[in-house]
């Protein structure tokens, strides 16, 4: 059946309309929209088919050239490499659709280089997940890394500059990575994940191991952003163009946050990476100074865009912390604020990309009752994601913060439950800063000659926007059947 290559034809369709949508645009750039939708649109339901699959079969194997590793490249698709493919094809298709009519007014003339190179991000990102190969991965990795420089460069006038620093730090990132698995190579003589898993406890010396573990989480949390790691990211989410952001912010740091996830429990174990140098310890302290510095931070911008920038940051610190826990509440929580922050971060860009689409700014001042009265489904998504990110129930981001506080009680570590709860209050400052702004300005503050008639962004980017926002409500609400179906199937072996 097709359906059991679903692994290869994630990537395969999106790297197969890279291929295609760059010369049949130079031929006729109005074709290239489609091609790029029409590939989009062929991963998702590939990557929704493998959940479904996945989920009723058990691990899918799948050798490429029907290769047996550790000779032959291997993917390996379980819930949780599911569940995140699904994640990021779901948000790239969305955004794909979005996209047409932002670039239009932002980038004219660019849309076929931007598109095929967002299906290449796309195809990178895809491939790092359903690989079990650490060398497919790491050119996986480069495919999206690149492809992601290119996305922030076409930007404003300072996003050449704030993408050759993504590039510089990026770089080291994947030099990090790939000395670590030559490191790991050395010592297993393999590069294939499930290889690595059972020859690693039979070593008996672990030095050149810990070697290669360090180096590999050092250049996964510079992809990942993780605090202190995260120079890059905000200039490179402030300066990259609207749909840029809306690609960027939501799925790539998350994929790495997968890859971290992956390589700790999967590849090691979560006995190891507690016992030796306590590397989750470190992770998990790291990552609770991140979540107060990225909201502090975001409480002193004045521009939208890079206040979500800053917010990111604290965001990638929730993930990280389940991380660093190293239990099954801190895992669950760590994967499903995966979801959460994809959607929630996908619902402000967009509301970012609409804004800047009418008004050609997203300085937090110009932000008033007359904006909410022209964009009042614009302002009503942002209010949800808000409302989300500060953690109110029933919206999605509540649960994944109550999981990580589940999680910190569990571990008896009453400063993060600390961390968690301060965080929160950081939050809801610098959004209802924007709230108040739009819902409770005094009628006699508006010109009353001023045109204030409902003046929405297209049906193409308003839908997008509200079907996020809608999503931060649905899956806040039956997030206990993600938990009970998807997630704790993916709870690694060995964790307590």
């Amino acid at each position: 059946m097709i359906f059991e290559h679903f692994p290869i034809l994630i990537p395969i369709s999106l790297l197969l309309g890279a291929m295609v949508s760059a010369p049949v645009g130079i031929w006729k750039r109005k074709l290239t929209y489609p091609i790029a939708l029409l590939a989009s649109s062929v991963a998702l339901f590939f990557s929704a088919i493998g959940l479904v699959y996945v989920l009723n079969t058990g691990t899918h194997h799948y050798y490429l050239g029907n290769w047996i590793p550790p000779i032959g490249i291997e993917y390996v698709v379980d819930s949780l490499s599911a569940f995140v493919v699904l994640i990021v094809n779901g948000i790239g298709f969305f955004v794909m659709i979005y996209s047409h009519k932002s670039l239009e007014r932002e980038m004219p003339g660019k849309e076929v280089p931007f598109h095929t190179v967002a299906l290449l991000f796309l195809a990178g990102l895809s491939g790092m997940v359903v690989t079990g190969d650490l060398f497919n991965l790491y050119v996986f990795l480069e495919i999206s890394s690149l492809s992601a420089y290119a996305l922030v460069s076409v930007g404003q006038k300072r996003a050449p500059v704030a993408a050759f620093r993504y590039l510089m730090l990026g770089t080291i990132g994947a030099s990090f990575y790939l000395l670590g698995i030559g490191f790991l190579y050395l010592d297993t003589g393999s590069l294939n994940m499930l290889d690595n898993a059972k020859i690693i406890p039979l070593l008996s010396e672990k030095g050149l191991v810990l070697v290669s573990l360090t180096l590999i989480i050092v250049g996964i949390g510079l992809k990942m952003a993780m605090f202190p790691l995260h120079l890059w990211l905000p200039d490179a989410y402030t300066y990259a163009p609207s749909v840029g952001s809306a690609y960027l912010a939501p799925i790539a740091t998350k994929v790495s946050a997968y890859v971290m996830i992956r390589i700790l429990f999967a590849v090691f174990n979560p006995e190891f990476v507690s016992k030796y140098y306590n590397f989750t310890d470190v992770i998990a302290w790291l990552s609770a100074v991140g979540i107060l510095w990225g909201s502090i931070m975001a409480i002193a911008q004045n521009d939208y865009k890079r206040m979500l920038a800053y917010s990111s940051i604290s965001q990638i610190g929730y993930i990280g912390l389940g991380i660093g826990l190293a239990n099954p509440l801190g895992f669950i929580g760590a994967v499903l604020h995966i979801l959460n922050h994809a959607l929630m971060k996908a619902t402000l860009f967009l509301v970012n990309g609409n804004i800047f689409y009418r008004f050609g700014t997203t300085s937090i001042p110009m932000f008033d009752e007359k904006l909410r009265k022209k964009l009042p489904y614009t302002t009503a998504a942002f209010t949800i994601a808000a409302l989300s990110m500060i953690g109110i129930p029933p919206t999605a981001g509540f649960f994944s913060k109550w999981y990580l506080v589940l999680a910190s009680v569990d571990k008896n570590n009453w400063i993060f439950v600390i961390v968690i709860g301060l965080s929160s209050l950081l939050n809801l400052i610098y959004f209802f800063r924007i709230i108040e702004k739009l819902y409770i300005t005094k009628k006699s503050d508006i010109t009353t000659n001023e045109d204030v008639r409902m003046n929405e962004v297209p049906i193409s980017m308003l839908v997008p926007t509200l079907w996020f926002s809608i999503l931060v409500i649905v899956l806040g609400i039956f997030n206990a059947y993600i938990v009970d179906y998807i997630l704790k199937l993916a709870i690694p072996s060995g964790m307590i």
